[in-house]
């Protein structure tokens, strides 16, 4: 026997049971004797079928035209950056979950997957956390060169006026 070949087992009545990929976890989830390939044919059924998948891809689409939407004209809140901000942060981690949920095939793996995922969860959300006093306050102490040298608010404005009253020359222009 090769290990390409289905391995056989003898149950209580001496018969031959052929497994699949592994060992039976649940009732009534046995492949019928010799019907090696039963559980490639209905894995797809089982993960609820291309419609499910399209419904997935149509929210994905959605939410990206809904993150899109915080650069367009018709965006209420757009004298606020840091609620596009937010909001997009809300769509970027909708889509993920999404993905990984559907396409990685988590929302069916076993209740494991929360042994795995809430804690690593935890932790990059301790993390990020841990980063925001450095991002803070990273131009408390600074050398006077560096001062210098610093971006400042007032020089954005500056450099948006300018665009927008066409101080700015494009190089195509120079030639």
């Amino acid at each position: 026997m090769s290990d390409h070949e289905p391995h056989s087992a003898t149950d209580a009545s001496g018969s031959d049971v052929a497994h699949g990929f592994g060992p039976i976890t649940r009732v009534g989830n046995a492949p019928p004797p010799g019907d090696d390939h039963s559980s490639d044919v209905h894995s797809a059924d089982a993960h609820g079928g291309i419609g499910q998948y399209m419904l997935v891809f149509l929210a994905l689409c959605g939410l990206t035209t809904m993150s899109f939407f915080t650069c367009s004209s018709y965006w209420p809140w757009r004298d606020q950056p840091q609620v596009g901000w937010a909001f997009m942060m809300a769509v970027s981690c909708t889509k993920a979950l999404l993905v990984v949920l559907f396409f990685m095939h988590v929302f069916w793996e076993a209740n494991w997957k929360y042994v795995l995922t809430i804690p690593a969860a935890m932790m990059a959300i301790f993390l990020c956390l841990m980063l925001v006093p450095d991002i803070g306050m990273r131009t408390r102490m600074v050398s006077q060169e560096r001062v210098l040298h610093m971006a400042r608010p007032s020089d954005v404005r500056l450099l948006e006026q300018a665009g927008e009253s066409q101080l700015l020359v494009e190089p195509a222009a120079h030639q």
